[in-house]
């Protein structure tokens, strides 16, 4: 950190911009409450008396180094998000039960750990896995919420249940340590993009610390409330969406078929009229062409896993969702056929068997 003169007289603290459009513009609550703390006492009236139009943070520059992150779990999602971080100058220390995953990374400038625990001692710490019984197997095999620092805020972005996540909740609340949820809304492409929309349930301020880190992964913040499970609980409802979609796509799709009429032409009309929307946008072309091999892709299996969580869901406060049981028995037919490991979009081929479009 330096102190330089503007062209207005004005001390102005100035420290390393990132290479990531726009982090600038941001300032996290942690940097800024270390600026008050380290900064000399004629630096703090570097510009007290600017203009109304002119806000005095626009005269801090923050650097992404000088946050701390710890990142576990690179898998499909987690490491484009990771990759992502390291690019905008953060200070990354990431883990992953397969460690070769780590070497892109650490190549690129992340740290790499020895345990998870050894991730904990940071600013933010990410976690992206897969399922309830992977976070809980890091969580209490690893210590993580006791290796802890006393300012860390948890962000949980994986996709859990409802009770996985009022269980984390409890826990670090006991331990008073932060926690907040942040699934995300996208494909490991859109991940890669830094396009991802990430719901945010939490302490506002434990959101605000995270924010930085957040925004360089996502597109979008979507802060929904204080109470970390709801984010879980639209990060399902989504889900459950979007299978729906994905389901009813193929079945029209096969019954147009059937009629004469080529996937593709149909889809294109859909998805360029009445379904301009990415979730018909985004499988309606592998369904056309009937190519469901995607690595970038939304793996079949865990849509499944999904449906199961928002099926739960439901099922907790007694709502009906019957169309969910449908999408559900279709998910399990494909996955007998052999296609979990294939794309979300390899789902239209049990309509097509059913109605022996192929025979």
């Amino acid at each position: 950190m330096q102190m330089k003169t503007a062209p207005n007289g004005a001390n102005t603290i100035v420290r390393k911009r990132s290479k990531r459009p726009n982090a600038n513009k941001t300032i996290n609550c942690l940097a800024l409450r270390r600026f008050w703390l380290a900064a000399p006492v004629g630096a703090l009236s570097f510009n007290l008396l600017a203009s109304a139009d002119k806000p005095i943070l626009n005269d801090i520059k923050v650097e992404n180094d000088e946050m701390k992150i710890g990142f576990i779990g690179l898998g499909a999602i987690g490491l484009p998000m990771a990759h992502n971080l390291v690019a905008a100058d953060f200070d990354v220390t990431v883990w992953n039960r397969t460690l070769d995953k780590c070497k892109p990374l650490v190549e690129a400038g992340a740290t790499q750990a020895d345990s998870p625990a050894d991730c904990a001692a940071c600013d933010v710490l990410v976690t992206m896995l897969a399922d309830d019984a992977a976070l809980a197997a890091v969580v209490d095999e690893h210590g993580l919420i006791e290796a802890m620092g006393k300012s860390t805020v948890h962000v949980n972005m994986a996709t859990v249940s409802i009770d996985c996540a009022r269980d984390m909740t409890v826990r670090h609340a006991q331990a008073g340590k932060a926690y907040i949820a942040a699934p995300v809304l996208g494909r490991p492409d859109i991940a890669k993009a830094a396009k991802l929309q990430i719901v945010a349930a939490g302490a506002a301020d434990a959101i605000e610390t995270a924010r930085p880190a957040l925004e360089t992964m996502g597109a979008k913040v979507w802060p929904v409330g204080d109470e970390p499970f709801r984010a879980n609980v639209i990060k399902l409802a989504t889900n459950y969406m979007l299978m729906s979609a994905v389901e009813t796509m193929g079945e029209a799709a096969t019954m147009t078929a059937k009629h004469g009429i080529e996937p593709g032409d149909f889809l294109e009309i859909i998805t360029s009229t009445v379904f301009a929307a990415p979730a018909y946008m985004g499988y309606a072309p592998a369904i056309a062409k009937r190519e469901y091999n995607n690595p970038d892709g939304f793996k079949l299996k865990l849509g499944a896993k999904d449906v199961d969580l928002a099926l739960a869901a439901a099922r907790a406060e007694n709502v009906p969702m019957p169309m969910g049981a449908t999408v559900r028995e279709r998910l399990s037919a494909a996955i007998a056929a052999g296609d979990g490991e294939l794309d979300l979009s390899a789902l239209a081929e049990v309509s097509r068997r059913q109605a022996h479009l192929d025979d």
